[in-house]
């Protein structure tokens, strides 16, 4: 069982943080709107891995991204920003598909998407991510790259060789129907992927989409019972509850001011995973993840010019 007062002690090696998965471009609607009737879309770094990269980097700790792009414009905009951003990019593949994309309108609750999808699923296992793999203290992946074949493959293949060199698994249970396989239980999929990681963190409405509606004291509950070692179930402006199988832990909303909320579940990761690295307690990782994501949601774009976790936790009193 995983202690909330516990550090996680990890192996000394190279990568801190190695996420794997989508990396594409947000489109992100200038004015506030539910229906996509705006007209003005800015274009954003974007794909929750490399965001979470992106952010571990500027929070202090070393991270990298397996990826896959396509051979375009959109692909060279992606791959020079992380290079900008000191993120080593030999683990992203360019491929003959286009970039991916995703539109999004601004909002104050959750961003309600539309996928634009090409050269993101088509990541291949290569020897150079293995090698990575068993050279990372934490890896980490959400529902895009296990909706199609390809990447799926690959996932399962890392988290074979995740296990077998003691290496922390977060995976962001983010299901949508519109990105999956067709044909493809993707809900009992998931199901069966919980109990071989570590770390899961579902929204509310990433619950319901699993689970159908319930409360997110049972949906917490119903995880656990698949075999997740902690959960952490965030709830918007009404916080996170965190178990670990024994214990629940409620957490307050840090949010002070909320701009936009797209990339406000990466920041956690980023801060929570950073916290965890750095030899923070659980709890206090947890906390600092959450103030990581406060932080965040008073700018627009999934990733904003983060300082240390250090300060953070300075400027959030943790």
């Amino acid at each position: 069982m995983i202690n909330f007062y516990d550090t996680f002690e990890f192996e000394n090696k190279n990568i801190d943080v190695f996420t794997i998965g989508e990396l594409l471009v947000d489109m992100i609607s200038s004015d506030y709107s539910e229906d996509f009737q705006c007209s003005n879309y800015v274009k954003y770094f974007g794909g929750s891995p490399a965001n979470i990269a992106m952010n571990v980097k500027k929070l202090g700790a070393n991270s990298t991204i397996a990826s896959s792009i396509g051979k375009d414009g959109l692909g060279d905009f992606l791959k020079q920003h992380l290079e900008g951003n000191c993120i080593d990019t030999s683990f992203i593949s360019r491929v003959d598909f286009p970039t991916s994309m995703v539109l999004v309108t601004k909002s104050k609750t959750t961003p309600k998407p539309i996928f634009y999808r090409g050269a993101d699923y088509n990541l291949e296992y290569t020897p150079e991510i293995e090698i990575a793999v068993q050279n990372s203290k934490i890896i980490h992946f959400s529902c895009w790259p296990i909706s199609q074949k390809t990447s799926r493959s690959t996932i399962e293949k890392v988290i074979i060789e995740a296990r077998k060199n003691g290496v922390i698994i977060g995976f962001d249970p983010n299901y949508h129907e519109m990105i999956w396989e067709k044909e493809h239980d993707g809900i009992e999929y998931i199901k069966q992927l919980i109990s071989k990681v570590d770390i899961v963190k579902p929204s509310e409405d990433d619950a319901n989409r699993i689970f159908g509606e319930d409360t997110p004291q049972n949906q917490i509950d119903k995880f656990i019972k698949l075999g997740a070692k902690l959960v952490i179930m965030t709830l918007g402006s009404k916080g996170a509850i965190v178990s670990n199988g024994s214990n629940k832990i409620t957490f307050d909303s840090l949010a002070s001011k909320v701009i936009d909320t797209t990339g406000a579940g990466d920041a956690f990761w980023s801060g929570f995973y950073t916290a965890l690295i750095k030899g923070y307690p659980i709890k206090v990782a947890l906390e600092l993840g959450f103030a990581v994501s406060a932080y965040k949601l008073k700018y627009v774009g999934a990733v904003v010019n983060l300082p240390s976790i250090e300060e953070i936790k300075n400027i959030y009193n943790i």
